[in-house]
């Protein structure tokens, strides 16, 4: 049973800007905490933005001020706006969601399949 599907990722070059966005099944959406996570070749998973239930965000300082995380609460969507990309920006990201705040801690109970993200400078 799919849960939670994010759209195919893409290859950038460094400075550019792209969007992901994770189409939800768990209802109500709006109860869910959501995060998007990333994983490079060889690293851990690592939490780089989440948002509360009704709209409270947190990023990662490797990614702060450069990704907007958001959601649409009436079409199940969570979104990842990512703008100046870099290099070290690569890797496969994940969306998350819990009806526990896990902030930025991986222990999401609800993952997507992932989508890569490459970034070439």
């Amino acid at each position: 049973q799919v849960q939670l599907v994010e759209s195919r990722g893409d290859s950038v070059q460094a400075g550019g800007s792209l969007r992901l966005s994770c189409a939800s099944s768990l209802y109500p959406f709006s109860a869910y905490y959501m995060g998007w996570f990333r994983q490079a070749p060889g690293k851990g998973r690592e939490g780089i933005a989440v948002i509360g239930r009704v709209g409270a965000t947190d990023y990662a300082l490797s990614v702060k001020g450069r990704f907007t995380i958001s959601r649409d609460n009436a079409n199940n969507i969570l979104y990842l706006q990512m703008n100046s990309l870099k290099a070290e920006d690569t890797g496969m990201y994940y969306c998350a969601a819990d009806r526990v705040d896990w902030r930025l801690l991986p222990r999401y109970n609800y993952w997507g399949q992932g989508t890569q993200v490459t970034v070439s400078s």
